[in-house]
């Protein structure tokens, strides 16, 4: 064994196959997400009404991206808005269970040979295109060629450690089952790989150094080991993060602890179907009938699975909310542009309703409020400039990613929603305020009569306003239309409460030029907060649904 440790050109082989190996899927799924993110999106967002399409859904997503991590980032989006039910998140999970075996059948086939013919084509397509979506096609096919690479060069650098007796013996010991599962796990969590595990087994198994029972060990371990990855990844994420990251964990650890007995049987199958003697296709084969096998087992307990995980991991109150601290945008996003954009979309909403309560309330304080309620009011606005500068910044970092003509398009939207947002903000916390204290020092008394008349104009804008948030968060253009069609509403109102302060000016009571002077300007900064309403519903209505700002949901809750 000594020499195998003292043999450089064997570790850097092995090391450097697994290295372009990684480079290469990480270039492959890296692309792939760029390319097909708005596509898989709208397919995950639309096409989960039965726990088979789901499943179908989850396996095809995962197939074509070459990544269960990036399906379930997909899927914690779309939870987090109301548009898919945890019980229909287990269904997808395990469905990308399978998509994942596609990528050891693709190892399995002995192709090592196109490997550099399609690093050229690769290169070629990105030199030559001038279509961004071809260049990120070929940047795939180069991911796709490194990763077929680093598994003929692991394959050349492993071919000597036939010849050296105690790497036979070791190998030997992983007919233990329990032994090679603990060595898929831990080599998995390492790397971060299960696609790199399963890889290096074929290889193995496909030289005859590793037997095909001791590589279906590895292959069980491997399925704990990228839980390990995923519960890591989730922690400190939202809760719904963690939920979907301990449903893909309590699948995989049931399936094994199901599977780990049965070795044997399952060797035995997947060699009656592999071609005779091919130990490589067999442990594909093994891989494929373990995850599709689990699927058809539980596919009929995905409402339990999402109660327990709701059971363990309950919500908790937000907190953060009152610090104006962001809570949906989430860094580990910002790679697949499509869903990194989402996430801010929630967060922009989630400003919104916030700045929508603020306007709700704020017409006692205007109206009557003593000084004290006048700083509570003005100190509103402190955290709704930190989640906005957090929104900016996210954003920023967004368009720093390649994006194609429609993602540009919608962030420049996101942003422009976001600010007039952050505007209406500014108005309450300062313009009222500012008006509100020179009513106080005017020592000016709002009549009742007045005080009816101004109340019914800011119930509409404030209805205005929470139906602009509420039909950008839903995509909803229409419910957006109906917002900019209260435009002549308003302005009837607007005259006929011009019409009632120059009755009251001609009142008999004290300071009436004062007074209309503070009543008209309250009335100007809630008419402008409705003209800034009526922008974010036009974007809104613009976008037509089509690259609008969420996936459509249900209602949210008011």
């Amino acid at each position: 064994m000594r020499d195998i440790f003292a043999n450089f050109e064997l570790w850097t082989g092995l090391l450097g196959g697994l290295a372009l190996f990684l480079f290469g899927m990480d270039l492959l799924t890296r692309a792939l997400k760029r390319v097909t993110g708005d596509r898989m999106r709208a397919l995950l967002a639309r096409l989960t009404e039965n726990r088979l399409k789901g499943v179908l859904l989850g396996a095809g997503v995962t197939a074509v991206v070459q990544s269960s991590s990036v399906t379930t980032v997909l899927l914690v989006g779309f939870i987090s808005a109301g548009v898919m039910t945890m019980a229909q998140s287990v269904a997808v999970i395990m469905g990308a269970n399978i998509g994942t075996t596609v990528t050891a059948q693709i190892l399995a086939f002995k192709i090592t040979t196109l490997a550099l013919p399609m690093v050229t084509l690769g290169v070629a397509a990105m030199l030559i295109a001038k279509d961004r979506v071809w260049q990120e096609y070929g940047q795939a096919v180069i991911g796709l060629g490194l990763v077929f690479y680093g598994m003929a060069v692991m394959s050349d650098a492993m071919s000597p450690l036939a010849q050296y007796p105690g790497f036979l013996s070791a190998m030997a010991s992983l007919d233990a089952p329990v032994l090679a599962l603990l060595v898929g796990a831990g080599f998995t969590a390492l790397v971060q790989s299960s696609s790199a595990t399963t890889g290096i087994l074929i290889v193995l198994a496909g030289q005859g150094l590793l037997s095909l029972e001791a590589a279906i060990g590895a292959a069980l371990g491997a399925n704990i080991g990228t839980c390990i990855t995923a519960l890591l990844a989730a922690t400190g994420k939202p809760r719904e993060a963690v939920r979907a990251a301990l449903v893909h964990t309590l699948f995989n650890v049931a399936g094994v602890l199901a599977w780990v007995w049965f070795i044997p049987q399952l060797a035995l199958v997947a060699s009656a179907i592999a071609p005779a003697g091919d130990s490589a296709r067999g442990l594909a084969w093994a891989h494929t009938i373990f995850n599709v096998v689990n699927m058809l087992v539980l596919i009929g307990f995905t409402a339990p699975f999402a109660r327990l995980v709701e059971w363990l991991v309950p919500d908790r109150p937000d907190v953060v909310d009152a610090e104006g601290s962001p809570k949906f945008l989430d860094r580990a996003l910002l790679d697949t542009p499509a869903i990194a954009l989402d996430a801010a979309a929630r967060e922009i909403a989630r400003l919104g309703y916030r700045v929508a309560g603020m306007v709700e309330s704020v017409l006692p304080v205007a109206i009557e409020g003593p000084r004290v309620k006048l700083d509570a009011l003005a100190a509103t606005d402190k955290p709704v400039d930190r989640l906005h500068a957090a929104i900016v910044d996210y954003l920023g970092a967004v368009s720093l990613r390649r994006l194609s003509p429609e993602q540009s398009s919608r962030l420049v939207r996101l942003i422009s929603v976001a600010n007039d947002i952050e505007q209406i903000a500014d108005m309450v916390a300062r313009d009222v305020v500012i008006s509100s204290q020179k009513r106080l020092d005017d020592r000016v008394l709002v009549s009742t009569a007045t005080r009816r008349v101004i109340a019914r104009f800011h119930a509409e804008v404030a209805a205005a306003l929470h139906g602009a948030i509420e039909a950008f968060e839903t995509g909803d253009a229409e419910r957006a239309r109906q917002v900019r069609g209260m435009k002549g509403t308003m302005r009837a109102m607007g005259r006929e409460i011009a019409l009632h302060g120059i009755e009251r000016l001609t009142a008999e009571a004290p300071r009436r030029v004062q007074t209309y002077t503070r009543e008209v300007e309250l009335v100007e900064i809630l008419d402008d907060i409705f003209r800034l309403t009526r922008r974010i519903a036009r974007e809104v209505a613009e976008a037509e649904g089509a690259n609008g700002t969420l996936p459509a949901s249900e209602p949210p809750p008011g």
